[in-house]
C-alpha cells in the first residue's frame, strides 16, 4: 500500500445502527477515527430491516454526523462496507469432489472452479447462498490446508455454504444504494469478519466458539482445524431480559436501567427484599437469572448441534456483544460449560482513536471496517474538488474571443445609451429652464405699459 486510504463501514443490528470511518496506513494498520450511532427500535427486527424508509433516514443521519467530525471533514463518504447478519443466517456443509488424470497439478483455477460449483449447489428455495467458505481439502485422500502446488488424481473440498433469506441482501442494497444513495464497496458477513479479526490462529486451529450476544439475536460461530465448521443465529438476546422485567409494570427504558444496575446472571445467596420504586429487587433477580440461564443453555446446545463436545473446543469461548455486560454473564457461561471464557478484544494493529466509543459496542463494525484494509480493497472517502475551467488552448482562444465580443457589444450599447440619455437629458433640462423663466418673466408684448419691467 503506497499511501493512506480512508474507509467507512455500517452495521445494522436490532438495537442500533453504527457507522465508522477508519484510516489505513501504508503498513496496513487501521486507525478508527470516528464512530456514530442511531437507535433502530421498530426499524430492525432480529437483525432484519423492516422499515426501509426509516432505516435509510437513520443511516443518512449517521453518515452526516461522521462527515462533520473534524477527523473526517472535508472528506465525503461515497461508499460503504456493509455488514450482513440476521436471524436466517446459517451454514450448510457441502463437499465437492473431482476425479482427475493421474498426477494432475492442483491450481488456483481448479479450486476456483470447485468453489463456483459449490455456490451453485441446490438448497432450500427460500434461501440464497451468500458465500462458500472452504474448509479442508483432500488430495489423494490425504488432508491438506494448502492444496495448490500438490498433484494427484483425486481432489475433495469441504465448503461451508453461508445462506440466508434473500431479504437480507435485498433490503441492504435497497436502503444503502437506492435510498441513501451510496455505493456498496462490499457486503461483509459480520460473524466471519469478527472471527477473522479477534480470534487467534491457535484458537481457530485448536477449536473454539465465538459468541456474539446482541439485543435480539445471539450469533454462535464454531471453528475447528483453522476453519469455520458451524454458524447459527439464535432469535434470543439481552432484550428478552429487559422485556421480562417490564412485566413488573415498568417502561422498557426503566427496565433496561434496572437490568444493568442491579441485574445479575447468577443468583445471589442473600436475596434482598429491597423495594425500588415499588418493585422488589428479588423479583427482578429471579427474572434476570431465569432468562440468563436460558440464553446460556441455548448457546451451549449449539456445540451438540455442530456434532462436537466440550473436549473438542480447547480454545474455549470468546464472547462479544453488549449482552455480556450483564453482571457475571461470562461467569455463568464458564460454570455451565467448564470451558475457558474470555472477552474478545481488538488486536494490536487496530487502534480506536474515537475514545467516546467503547470497544465492546464497536467490535462488530470495526471488523466490517477491517475488510477494507486489503490492498486491493477500494477506498470509501474522497475530498470534494472545485470545478475548474479547461486549459485547452483552443477553448481558451474561443472563450477569449467570445468574451472580447461581449465586451465590445456591452461598451457600444452603453455608449449608445449614454449618448441617447445625454441628448434626452439636455432637452429635458432646457425645457425645464424655459418653463421656469416663462413663468416668472411675462410676455413683453403683453406688459409694455408696466414701468417696473424696464428695470429688469
Amino acid at each position: 500500500m503506497s499511501q493512506e486510504k480512508y474507509i467507512a463501514a455500517i452495521e445494522i443490528c436490532s438495537s442500533k445502527i453504527i457507522g465508522a470511518v477508519g484510516r489505513v496506513d501504508a503498513g496496513g494498520k487501521l486507525k478508527v477515527i470516528a464512530i456514530e450511532q442511531e437507535a433502530t427500535v421498530e426499524c430492525v427486527y432480529h437483525g432484519v430491516i423492516q422499515n426501509v424508509e426509516e432505516t435509510a433516514n437513520r443511516i443518512a443521519a449517521v453518515i452526516s454526523r461522521l462527515e462533520q467530525r473534524p477527523a473526517v471533514a472535508p472528506r465525503k463518504i461515497k461508499s460503504l462496507y456493509v455488514g450482513l447478519a440476521g436471524r436466517s443466517l446459517r451454514n450448510i456443509t457441502r463437499e465437492i469432489a473431482r476425479n482427475l488424470p493421474e498426477d494432475t497439478d492442483i491450481t488456483e483455477e481448479l479450486l476456483e472452479s470447485m468453489r463456483d460449483e459449490a455456490m451453485r449447489a441446490n438448497i432450500d428455495s427460500s434461501l440464497e447462498i451468500i458465500d462458500a467458505v472452504p474448509g479442508r481439502y483432500l488430495v489423494n485422500k490425504i488432508e491438506t490446508k494448502s492444496p495448490v502446488g500438490t498433484a494427484g488424481s483425486s481432489l475433495q473440498a469441504t465448503y461451508q455454504l453461508l445462506v440466508a433469506r434473500p431479504q437480507l441482501q435485498k433490503h441492504l442494497r435497497r436502503v444503502i444504494s437506492d435510498k441513501v444513495g451510496l455505493d456498496i464497496a462490499s457486503i461483509v458477513i459480520t460473524p466471519l469478519a469478527v472471527g477473522k479479526l479477534i480470534l487467534s490462529a491457535d484458537e481457530r486451529r485448536l477449536g473454539c466458539m465465538l459468541v456474539d450476544l446482541g439485543a435480539e439475536t445471539t450469533t454462535v460461530s464454531i471453528y475447528r482445524g483453522g476453519s469455520l465448521v458451524y454458524l447459527a443465529v439464535l432469535p434470543i438476546g439481552s432484550r428478552n431480559i429487559t422485556l421480562d422485567i417490564t412485566t413488573l409494570n415498568m417502561l422498557e427504558k426503566d427496565a433496561e436501567d434496572m437490568k444493568t444496575t442491579i441485574g445479575n446472571a447468577i443468583a445471589s445467596d442473600n436475596i434482598s427484599n429491597l423495594n425500588i420504586n415499588g418493585v422488589r429487587q428479588s423479583d427482578v433477580s429471579n427474572l434476570v437469572v431465569a432468562r440468563a440461564e436460558e440464553i446460556v443453555a441455548n448457546i451451549l446446545e449449539q456445540i451438540n448441534y455442530a456434532g462436537l463436545d466440550d473436549s473438542q473446543l480447547p480454545g474455549g469461548i470468546i464472547t462479544i456483544g453488549g449482552g455480556f455486560n450483564l453482571n457475571r454473564m461470562d461467569e455463568l457461561l464458564r460454570r455451565q460449560s467448564e470451558l475457558n471464557v474470555r472477552r474478545g478484544s481488538l488486536p494490536s494493529d487496530v487502534i480506536l482513536e474515537d475514545i467516546k466509543a467503547p470497544s465492546y459496542e464497536t467490535i462488530e463494525v470495526i471488523s466490517i471496517l477491517s475488510a477494507g484494509r486489503a490492498q486491493d480493497a477500494p477506498a470509501c472517502l474522497e475530498i470534494p474538488h472545485k470545478e475548474t475551467l479547461p486549459t485547452d488552448d483552443t477553448y481558451t482562444a474561443e472563450a477569449d474571443s467570445r468574451q472580447d465580443e461581449s465586451l465590445r457589444k456591452g461598451l457600444n450599447l452603453r455608449e449608445g445609451r449614454e449618448r441617447k440619455d445625454g441628448r434626452q437629458g439636455g432637452s429635458r433640462l432646457l425645457g425645464k429652464i424655459t418653463n421656469i423663466l416663462s413663468s416668472i418673466i411675462p410676455n413683453k408684448d403683453d406688459d409694455d405699459d408696466d414701468p417696473d419691467l424696464d428695470n429688469i
